[in-house]
């Protein structure tokens, strides 16, 4: 299971402000709503890669049950960190917007993923998870209603939620040679 600490949280507004500078931004210029990101990988020891994040970089492995030296987190398990993330800053950011104190937030989240799929073992089962749950703790001063409501604006808004909830087109482009 993944994991992310708990801790208070400080409401100083900054987000707030970020929120209607980005507002101002793309009202005078609509182009400015699109954001690029990019990322690159290249080998590293037998399944490994590093993977280049704007200026930052990350190793992935996989465990030794499939192929790898468990050297680093693997794929799916980036993808859960990836999704905490981003339900964490969407939370905070949603928290700030809707004016909702949050005293202590927490999530973690599991998923299910069946190696039938990912080694063609069968034809019916799809190579990723299964089933991912989420769990969400949150107190403060806010009511339970309050709390429900941010959980429903988070999942509305959440992009990493998004991606795995609404088909994202891929398209590949093989270069060989």
């Amino acid at each position: 299971m993944t994991t992310a600490t708990t801790h208070t949280i400080p409401d100083t507004g900054e987000l707030n402000a970020i929120a209607s500078a980005t507002a101002a931004a793309v009202s005078a210029n609509p182009a400015a709503a699109v954001a690029v990101f990019t990322a690159s990988a290249t080998p590293n020891g037998r399944v490994g890669s590093d993977i280049a994040l704007g200026t930052h970089t990350v190793s992935v492995d996989e465990p030794p049950a499939l192929g790898g030296d468990g050297s680093a987190a693997n794929p799916v398990e980036y993808y859960l960190a990836a999704l905490l993330s981003c339900q964490i800053v969407t939370y905070r950011f949603w928290a700030q917007r809707l004016g909702i104190e949050i005293g202590n937030l927490r999530a973690s989240a599991e998923g299910d993923l069946d190696v039938n799929g990912f080694f063609g073992l069968d034809g019916q089962t799809r190579p990723g998870f299964q089933e991912v749950r989420v769990t969400v703790d949150i107190d403060g001063p806010a009511t339970e209603e309050q709390y429900r409501e941010l959980q429903r604006v988070v999942d509305e808004h959440c992009p990493v939620l998004d991606l795995t909830t609404s088909p994202t087109p891929v398209h590949t482009t093989l270069n060989v040679g």
